[in-house]
C-alpha cells in the first residue's frame, strides 16, 4: 500500500520531513498497527543504512542540491552503530502518541485513539505533527 507521509513540528514553517512516499506490505486496520508498521520500516531502513558504510564518503553536486531542499547537507553518517530493537522502538512510539508528544492526521482528520479503526486508501496523505516541550523556570 502506498501512502504519503509528512512530518511537521509545531511552530516551524517548513516540515521536518517533506512529503515522502511510504510503501507498506499490508494495510493496517488500526492506528496502532499503522504506527507499528511505520516504526518497523524505519528500523529496517536504519539497519540497511548502517550496513552500507563507505570508506571515504563524498557528495556529488546532485546530492548537495537534493539535500539543500531539506536545509541540511551531510554525508548521512550514522554515528551510533548500535541497532535499535524493534519492540522497544514500537513501545516508545506508541507511548509517545499516548502521552501526546505527536498527533497523526489522516486526510486532515485527527486520529484520536490507538485502537481506532482506519479506512486507508491507496495514496492517502498522513501527517505527523510533533509537539515540542517548552523548558524554562518559574519566576
Amino acid at each position: 500500500m502506498l501512502l504519503y507521509v509528512t512530518v511537521k513540528s509545531v511552530g516551524k514553517r517548513k516540515p521536518v520531513l517533506g512529503r515522502r512516499e511510504l510503501v507498506l506490505q499490508q494495510t493496517p486496520g488500526s492506528l496502532e498497527e499503522l504506527i507499528t508498521a511505520i516504526v518497523a520500516l524505519q528500523v529496517q531502513e536504519l539497519s540497511e543504512k548502517q550496513g552500507r558504510g563507505e570508506l571515504i564518503p563524498f557528495l556529488t553536486g546532485d546530492a548537495i542540491n537534493n539535500q539543500r531542499v531539506s536545509g541540511k547537507i551531510g554525508f548521512g553518517t550514522v554515528y551510533n552503530d548500535k541497532l535499535p530493537e524493534l519492540g522497544t522502538a514500537v513501545e516508545a512510539a506508541l507511548l509517545a502518541f499516548e502521552d501526546g508528544l505527536y498527533k497523526v492526521f489522516l486526510r486532515e482528520e485527527a486520529c484520536e485513539r490507538l485502537q481506532e479503526p482506519l479506512a486507508l486508501n491507496e495514496g492517502d496523505e498522513l501527517v505527523f505533527i510533533r509537539f515540542t516541550m517548552l523548558a524554562g523556570s518559574l519566576w
